[in-house]
């Protein structure tokens, strides 16, 4: 019998960082993430004093704003370093002060923009129309990426075995896919479809349990480079002794930075170059960085791989530098080219051959192949148990065997991982919709086969075919 885990269900370039040893990554294995710490002063922050006026302009100009408070909310700095910035704006006679809103100890001064100010921020937006949360620099991003490296994250037998608890995977299998995902680098995950291959790369994607922290966006070179993602980066709170509410109370961790778990990206067909590169707002005049760049420090994993609109040779011909040496190169609109490491652990899946795919260069360059096989008739029959069970139905042997029979011998068809669920999922349908109790029976195991293969069928379509001659 197939040996299984426990079953319930079925230019000019910014010096190239320097990439973490085996032994820092070994040692930082079991280590806590720190959070990166609040500025404490403007050139703590990275950035000059010009660029944050404009962006304290622009908060002015575009979003209304008219207090420290919501000039700090909104742009995550200390209000000690805004509060400075503002009043180097009064300064010059770019805000002046209109009265206070609130009474007592909670008024607030609130500030409209001279002349002079609203000119300044008209240019600010002709530059680029940016208000959020101010930028990190991008040697901080590069520095931060080395230190919550993928790498440093052990991952044990105990962990994969957690996470694989509800699907049936052979033994030789995960012991492959331990040091494959320990490692940090590429995975091709290939076999016949239906058994599992996208399963197995979002169960690896999700088995990380590190925080990280992840800039709202970063500056280079003056542009501004967008990276936190709602819809990839997802949010969890760490104490960092912040107030329950807004106040002016000065956080120990810099707000700039958010913290997440590892991000997963998630990408097939749809796959296209230029989602691999930076995307320019023409209107905005601000970038948002490319799905590989979002995906850093966490797992990106390319689904059917050979199916996109870009073909393989296209997209390992852009990848194949990132692979092999950790770091990718990007270009601003401009023309001014700069790096990122690239630490992300990739996962290809595929049910083609990787022979047709890729010649043996681009083979060698993944150094992590594992084939998914059909299962054994004991692993289909776990699978199935499993399934069904959850679904309140009992999988006696005679309907067992009348599954496999259809499947092998009547329609002709291997046994896949997904059938199972699928069968199981058409008998739930029909049991509703006659108003019973959910139960297998060889009536709506046909059915269910049915819709899962078209069979003996003389249509053959309608396309390119003319019109009957009258």
């Amino acid at each position: 019998m197939e040996q299984a885990t426990s079953v319930e269900t079925a230019p000019t370039q910014p010096t190239q960082p320097t990439q973490p040893g085996a032994e820092q990554a070994a040692s930082a294995a079991s280590a806590t993430i720190s959070a990166p710490m609040a500025p404490t002063n403007i050139e703590d922050t990275g950035l000059d004093q010009a660029f944050l006026i404009n962006l304290f302009a622009k908060g002015m100009f575009l979003e209304n704003l008219e207090d420290i408070g919501q000039i700090t909310q909104a742009i995550k700095l200390p209000d000690n370093i805004v509060a400075a910035i503002g009043q180097e704006m009064v300064d010059r006679k770019l805000i002046y002060a209109v009265g206070s809103s609130g009474a007592g100890a909670g008024a607030k001064i609130r500030y409209q923009l001279t002349k002079d100010g609203q000119q300044l921020a008209q240019d600010a937006c002709n530059q680029n129309q940016y208000f959020g949360p101010a930028p990190v620099r991008l040697e901080q991003f590069q520095a931060r990426i080395l230190a919550q490296t993928i790498t440093g994250e052990r991952i044990s037998k105990e962990d994969i075995a957690k996470a694989f608890a509800d699907i049936i995977v052979p033994g030789d299998f995960v012991n492959r896919l331990g040091p494959a995902i320990n490692s940090g680098h590429s995975i091709l995950i290939y076999g016949p479809a239906g058994n599992g291959k996208t399963t197995v790369a979002e169960k690896v994607a999700t088995i990380f349990e590190s925080v990280i922290y992840v800039p709202y966006c970063f500056e280079v070179d003056g542009a501004i480079v967008k990276v936190f993602d709602p819809a990839i980066h997802r949010e969890v709170e760490v104490s960092n002794d912040e107030p329950a509410r807004p106040t002016l109370r000065r956080s120990k961790n810099d707000r700039r930075w958010v913290p997440c778990k590892r991000p997963v990206v998630v990408t097939g067909g749809e796959l296209t170059m230029d989602m691999l590169d930076l995307k320019f707002n023409e209107l905005a005049k601000f970038y948002e960085a490319p799905l590989h760049v979002k995906a850093l420090n966490g797992t990106f994993i390319i689904d059917d791989f050979g199916r996109q609109k870009v073909s393989p040779e296209e997209l390992l011909n852009r990848w194949i530098v990132p692979l092999q040496s950790r770091i990718d190169n990007l270009t601003l609109f401009s023309g001014k080219a700069f790096i990122v490491p690239f630490d992300e652990l990739v996962i290809f899946s595929t049910n083609l051959s990787p022979d047709d795919l890729m010649d043996p260069a681009f083979l060698r360059r993944i150094p992590y192949k594992l084939e998914t096989h059909m299962p054994t008739p004991e692993a289909f029959r776990a699978i199935f148990t499993a399934v069904a069970g959850k679904a309140g139905m009992e999988l006696t042997d005679e309907i067992f065997d009348h599954v496999v029979h259809e499947l092998t011998e009547v329609v002709k068809k291997p046994l896949a991982c997904y059938q199972p669920k699928f069968i199981v999922d058409q008998v739930l349908a029909a049991c509703k919709y006659e108003g019973i109790e959910p139960h297998l029976t060889p009536a709506y195991i046909a059915d269910a086969l049915t819709n899962l293969y078209v069979q003996n069928t003389s249509y053959v379509g309608q396309v390119g075919t003319s019109a009957p001659k009258t």
